[in-house]
């Protein structure tokens, strides 16, 4: 009798966990749409609740996460238990430190930031852990600086070309007019001279101007078409030396966009990962990998997206200098003889007018253009 009420006792206990859960799930719904991972520990230190981030990080399912205790999934997990410790003694309300967590199975270490908070309005959860990895921190923090100096470009460029526009047709106009009245044909080398010039800077303002006056045409893209247009024109225009593998994902959704701004930033940065590669497609060692891929959570200029493409640009090539890595992106900042500095510069410009962005990783051997299209 004694062994039924028992059981009985535990399988209502086990029912009012679950009732709980499902309570706490619905009440902390909203932490799913945070990119940073979240955390709930009970007075036994294990997880009542995890969000999707939490998930990511830790390459655990919620199922595989709840009940546990957190600190058991690293080898030095005493650095969370000593925390907790401190925390349920209550010797600080808010907490901020860097630590790194090694995984349990192996792997990559997590280079963490973060913030334990101490609930004492909720006695049977007191402790939040909340985490971002350090270097989606700096990612975040470059991808503000790249968008805040695309923009003061934008303003810069179009200030600058039309302020330049004005003269050079008054300069212009003279040259032809001066040709006119003169007769040696040894000075007429000299106005022609001029024109020629004034020409090939008015080329440059309209192209430092076309992303700026071009209207936006939508229709439906699907990103891989776009990948193999621009795969033949570099295939033309580099039949020997040079590889490029494909990497896609099949199952990528089409989404609204302009199709020809979308197929010009693409080319620019493949024409810029080619162009670096020369000596390698004169040995014929050159690669370059296009990648498709689908990012979930991603956020891009402070708003966080659900879905997102991920499209990557990767070459076997130098890698792009330090000293040029901060300036990639401005205007007229070239790393090669005779470059215009203008392709990557309007790629960024394109693709932020889809309300994306262009990141990058590079070292010798490796860069990696990483493109990300926002997907409603």
């Amino acid at each position: 009798m004694r062994s039924f009420f028992s059981s009985d006792a535990s399988r209502a206990q086990r029912i009012a966990n679950a009732k709980r859960r499902v309570a706490d799930d619905a009440a902390y719904a909203g932490l799913d749409y945070l990119t940073s991972a979240v955390l709930i520990l009970n007075t036994d230190a294990r997880i009542e609740y995890a969000n999707a981030a939490a998930e990511t990080l830790l390459e655990v399912s919620r199922k595989g996460l709840l009940g546990e205790r957190f600190a058991s999934f690293f080898s030095n997990g005493e650095v969370i238990d000593e925390l907790f410790s401190e925390a349920l003694l209550q010797r600080f309300g808010n907490k901020r430190l860097d630590m790194t967590l090694d995984r349990v199975q192996g792997g990559e270490s997590l280079q963490l930031h973060g913030i334990v908070t101490v609930l004492i309005d909720h006695p049977e959860t007191p402790v939040v852990l909340e985490f971002h990895e350090i270097d989606q921190q700096i990612r975040v923090d470059r991808e503000e600086r790249i968008l805040e100096q695309t923009q003061a470009n934008r303003e810069l460029i179009r200030n600058l070309a039309h302020e330049i526009k004005n003269p050079l047709g008054g300069i212009r106009g003279a040259a032809q007019l001066l040709e006119l009245e003169i007769d040696s044909s040894e000075y007429r080398e000299y106005t022609q001279v001029i024109i020629k010039e004034a020409d090939r800077l008015q080329t440059l303002v309209d192209r430092l101007l076309a992303p700026h006056r071009r209207p936006h045409i939508v229709s439906d893209v699907n990103i891989h078409e776009v990948f193999e247009r621009v795969r033949s024109v570099l295939m033309a225009e580099y039949p020997h030396g040079l590889v490029i593998e494909r990497d896609y994902d099949a199952s990528l959704p089409e989404f609204r966009g302009d199709k020809e701004q979308l197929i010009q930033a693409v080319l620019n940065i493949v024409r810029n990962a080619a162009e670096a590669l020369a000596p390698q497609i004169r040995g014929g060692l050159a690669q370059i990998v296009l990648r498709t891929r689908i990012a979930r959570q991603v956020t891009i200029a402070k708003t966080l997206y659900r879905l997102a493409l991920e499209l990557h640009v990767i070459d076997n090539g130098p890698g792009i200098p330090q000293d040029l890595q901060e300036r990639i992106f401005f205007p007229l900042v070239s790393g090669r003889d005779g470059g215009s500095g203008l392709g990557l510069t309007l790629a960024q410009t394109f693709v932020q007018q889809h309300q994306g962005v262009i990141e990058f990783d590079s070292r010798p051997g490796r860069t990696d253009f990483k493109v990300l299209l926002p997907l409603p």
